[in-house]
């Protein structure tokens, strides 16, 4: 929105979902006052620090068009690009000719330029650390949204400073499960013995911590792109106030957002469920939202079981509701990354290992956002 409306800028703004149901993109300033990915907007919006938030409805339409635009800069002046989201890139900068500092620079002005998009760019030896490079550009403005991660001492000096959560693939259920081992930072997490790694978090695991020493042998499929969330919300078409209708109405909002992620070849690791009447028709204003971690699944039953049950803790009767919806988010890919991190041990686990790319040569992998 700031490439239209330069008065933005330096403001906190979000993007919401479908029928403006939750979060889905935030500014860094908006981040800084506490909103997140996936906060109910009907919720975040009477938060009294939410009060300078300008908020906008999604425009898909425009968001492709913008993306075309950046991959067009992009593929003009770097050998190969590989799209991670609408907004993101995977850029090959191996043997380029002068500065990488400068070339990566001039890239930020280019994009800016022709496409209005402002971004950062970090780079390393493998995409895991590419795009650890490249959340460091954006949470630390010193850095001048550029960060280089090919220099082994540098990393290491980084790694002893950032949170294991930080890095691309561990989750929240990871984090915990890594900090109850006492695993804080990443220096922690790449220090570990890597059969222990593969041991608690299977082979995606150990390929991560692989990728954080610099071995590439993480292909983008092991860990696709994927949205930020899905949201299922509608309001009901007539008021309902008994809580088998709502139950019914949570419990295909859930099924809706299952098939969902079954089409895009995802799992969810946190749901959500929000619920208001509507004050216009003369009922109290009554809403509220509650969220709980799960383990990672897009099994319909498993969704409807959570999100009614959620529904239920703060379904009050007497209340006439016209709107409530079920919201997705910690999304990842099925069966890899979410599998990873999933707290059931499996008995009949199939044996892998982790295995890293040949390189005939020194690569360096670029992150745009």
């Amino acid at each position: 929105m700031r490439a239209f409306a330069p008065e933005l800028k330096h403001k906190p703004v979000v993007v919401l979902s479908n029928n403006d149901g939750c979060a889905i993109a935030r500014t860094r300033e908006a981040k800084a006052l506490g909103i997140k990915m996936g906060d109910a907007w009907h919720l975040a919006r009477k938060r009294s620090e939410s009060a300078s938030v300008v908020w906008y409805s999604s425009n898909y339409a425009l968001y492709a068009d913008m993306s075309r635009r950046m991959y067009q800069v992009l593929s003009e002046r770097v050998p190969a690009v590989e799209p991670y989201s609408i907004d993101e890139m995977f850029l090959d900068l191996s043997n380029l000719p002068g500065s990488l500092y400068d070339r990566c620079r001039q890239l930020r002005r280019d994009v800016l330029d022709h496409a209005k998009i402002p971004t950062c760019v970090g780079w390393g030896p493998t995409k895991t650390i590419a795009k650890l490079a490249n959340g460091l550009a954006k949470d630390h403005p010193h850095l001048d949204g550029l960060c280089d991660l090919m220099d082994p001492f540098v990393r290491q000096d980084w790694y002893r400073r950032t949170g294991i959560e930080e890095v691309w693939g561990i989750g929240r259920q990871t984090k915990q499960k890594l900090q109850d081992r006492g695993i804080e930072t990443i220096a922690d997490f790449v220090a570990l013995d890597a059969k222990s790694v593969q041991h608690m978090l299977t082979v995606v695991g150990g390929r991560v911590q692989a990728e954080l020493r610099g071995q590439s042998c993480l292909p983008l499929p092991d860990i696709a792109a994927t949205r930020k969330s899905i949201a299922s919300t509608r309001t009901f078409g007539r008021l309902l106030l008994k809580w088998e209708e709502i139950r019914e109405a949570i419990a295909h909002y859930a099924t809706r957002a299952a098939e969902k992620l079954r089409e895009e070849g995802l799992e969810a690791a946190h749901l959500s469920v929000p619920m208001q009447t509507n004050p216009h028709d003369g009922d109290p204003w009554y809403a509220k939202h509650a969220a709980v971690s799960i383990e990672p699944t897009s099994d319909a039953k498993d969704l409807i079981r959570h999100a009614t049950e959620l529904g239920r803790t703060i379904w009050i009767p007497r209340y006439r509701y016209f709107k409530a919806g079920v919201i997705l988010s910690d999304l990842r890919p099925a069966g890899s990354q979410g599998r990873m991190f999933a707290s059931r041990l499996r008995t009949h686990r199939r044996k892998m290992t982790v295995a890293a790319r040949p390189m005939a040569e020194k690569k360096t992998v670029g992150y745009l956002s």
